[in-house]
């Protein structure tokens, strides 16, 4: 009984993570067999560094609209530009959507970049 408990608990560990992924970010890394194109510890972690992110750009955009440019969408534009740059480590569709999720989470128009969907929920 103990071993089952174990192997029980070693199953809850290995899946105890609770944190959602949308389907716009794990779009970004499945094949057209409809089959995840990396492992899912590392669709996580992708995952992880794009949220925080987007979550940290936030107080910068909203500095940069009051301060520098009065205008959402060059601000976004701005922003993309320095994230989908070879030095930020993204490529370019997690650049896509980090841009797409900070104007999520500031309700601002998400400039249209010309790329295939909208990368958002």
């Amino acid at each position: 009984m103990r071993q089952r408990l174990s192997q029980d608990n070693g199953a809850a560990m290995q899946d105890d993570s609770q944190i959602h992924i949308p389907p716009s970010f794990i779009a970004l890394y499945t094949r057209a067999s409809g089959r995840l194109g990396i492992a899912r510890e590392a669709l996580l972690q992708r995952y992880e560094l794009c949220e925080d992110l987007a979550c940290q750009l936030v107080e910068q955009a909203q500095q940069l609209y009051q301060t520098h440019t009065p205008s959402e969408e060059r601000v976004l534009r701005q922003i993309h530009a320095g994230l989908a740059s070879a030095e930020s480590g993204l490529d370019a569709s997690e650049a896509r959507w980090v841009m797409l999720r900070l104007a999520e989470l500031l309700q601002w128009r998400s400039p249209d970049l010309g790329g295939d969907g909208d990368g958002q929920d």
